[in-house]
């Protein structure tokens, strides 16, 4: 049993289970007030993601009417994923298309989230890291900000995190809840399609040999495509060709490959498609063009990637700007500044302490010098990097978002203890930086990953994984993986 969790008796499961849910209601007071003090119409993608929910709700199905020939025509949406819309249009259906119905579900999906980052944790540090580390997802400024926004994010963090502790729980009790994993991660894709890049995790996440592995994998692959099949059939029937879940992927891809600065940029039809006559031929002439142009230019491509990164991880405005688009008044100029100071600020502090989450304290160097070398100088480099991103005006995380992403999943000398748990936290960052080195970079994508700088914070330092000693009675099938190490209990 992994020491990071919970030891299994009945007393200490409760009062495990009574600290989640506790953490749970601490998380939900300040959401709920900003969800319905600062709410205001729904502004920049908010507003497709509202309009959807609203045409949902009224039965029209995820769509739009056009005019053609002088006649409004029903055309079927798929540009943005659909599911965020769906959720909404539940909650429309029931109170309304109130502007409080989207802020009060994400206020609840954040608290949510931070239930879940302590049920996580526990099966990754101590109790009491765990605790330390889901109060800051808790108190997190920038992911109670978000609870204001009719935005993605939060909800595909909690269906994301979700998912990973069904993967966790099934090491215990069974395939079915490999099930529940696929099921949740189908829909965590619906809203956000890029959480299907978590799933070359679930093999290392499963315990036993290679086969077992793929086996549980290929389920929670099968759940998965099953829970997003029927909206893929219906874009099948609806559209001009099949999209698995929405048309924005060539799109994104385009973005990434044409991009200077790192960030969005409108694409035009003389940067490659001029003519299209569909969604679907739309997004397979992107990514033609999104292709072509990266193996045109590889180097230059390659050379972008920081920035792209450097938009991703630099800093924390997009909640504050989102704000100060939907109410120019309440959000003026100087409470404008506040505030994206307050968030990238806490961020960038988190962002740094997370580097040490994959660096263990070194062991006395007579115990075992490689260990301690190894570790004092990843130490030494994560603390100037650090410094360095602090002290520049450019404030350049990405290069720590990067350190955490290559270090964290190598099986250094003395490096921490990483199992099943760790290699979720620190393997959903390590997707998150590749996904958005090909794409392009914009603040709000980290969000999905503050849960995993959290939980990366308060692991910073421990003790090194106990070594894993070999008996000769046993084969090599029963020794123990790596990722199975005992994790230390400081």
């Amino acid at each position: 049993m992994s020491a990071g969790r919970a030891s299994g008796s009945p007393s200490e499961s409760s009062k495990d289970l009574a600290f989640s849910l506790a953490i749970l209601f601490v998380a939900i007071v300040p959401r709920l007030y900003v969800a319905i003090a600062w709410s205001k119409e729904p502004v920049w993608d908010g507003h497709y993601y509202h309009f959807g929910a609203e045409r949902i709700a009224s039965g029209l199905g995820y769509s739009e009417d056009v005019w053609v020939d002088g006649r409004l025509v029903w055309k079927p949406w798929v540009h943005y994923p659909v599911g965020y819309s769906a959720l909404l249009a539940l909650g429309y259906r029931v109170f309304g298309s109130s502007l409080l119905v989207a802020p009060v579900l994400n206020a609840l999906a954040g608290a949510l989230l931070a239930f879940l980052a302590h049920r996580v944790a526990r099966q990754y540090l101590s109790e009491t890291r765990a605790r330390i580390g889901a109060a800051l997802v808790a108190l997190h400024p920038g992911l109670i900000a978000y609870s204001a926004l009719v935005m993605t994010e939060v909800v595909a963090t909690a269906l994301l995190f979700a998912a990973g502790l069904a993967l966790l729980v099934s090491r215990e009790r069974g395939r079915r809840w490999l099930v529940v994993a696929g099921f949740l991660l189908g829909l965590g894709a619906l809203v956000r399609p890029t959480s299907l890049f978590v799933l070359p995790l679930v093999i290392g996440m499963l315990p036993g040999p290679f086969g077992r592995r793929l086996l549980g994998a290929v389920i929670v692959v099968v759940a998965s495509l099953a829970t997003i099949a029927p909206w893929t059939l219906r874009n099948c029937r609806r559209l001009d060709g099949c999209a698995l879940i929405s048309t924005n992927g060539g799109w994104n891809l385009a973005i990434g490959a044409v991009t200077e600065s790192g960030r969005f940029q409108t694409l035009r039809a003389e940067d490659g498609c001029r003519v299209v006559t569909g969604q679907v031929q739309q997004d397979r002439c992107w990514a033609r063009v999104g292709w072509q142009k990266i193996r045109a230019a590889p180097a230059r491509f390659f050379a972008v990637i920081p920035k792209k990164l450097g938009e991703t991880f630099n800093h924390e405005s997009f909640a504050i700007e989102y704000l100060h688009e939907a109410d120019p008044v309440s959000w003026n100029e100087s409470r404008r500044v506040a505030g994206r100071e307050l968030s990238s600020t806490f961020h960038r502090l988190l962002l740094a302490f997370a580097t040490f989450g994959v660096i263990a304290w070194p062991p006395r160097y007579g115990r075992d010098r490689r260990a301690f070398i190894v570790q004092a100088l990843l130490l030494a480099f994560s603390i100037a990097l650090s410094a360095r991103a602090l002290a520049d005006a450019q404030h350049q995380f990405q290069w720590l978002a990067l350190f955490i992403a290559g270090v964290g999943l190598l099986p250094l000398p003395g490096r921490p203890p990483l199992g099943a748990a760790g290699l979720f936290v620190v393997g959903s960052l390590v997707v998150v930086v590749l996904t958005h080195a090909l794409f392009f970079g914009e603040d709000r994508y980290h969000l999905v990953v503050s849960p995993v700088l959290c939980l990366l914070a308060a692991a910073a330092l421990r003790a090194p994984a106990q070594p894993t000693r070999k008996s000769p009675k046993r084969s090599a099938a029963m020794t123990a993986s790596v990722l199975e190490e005992t994790p230390s209990l400081s």
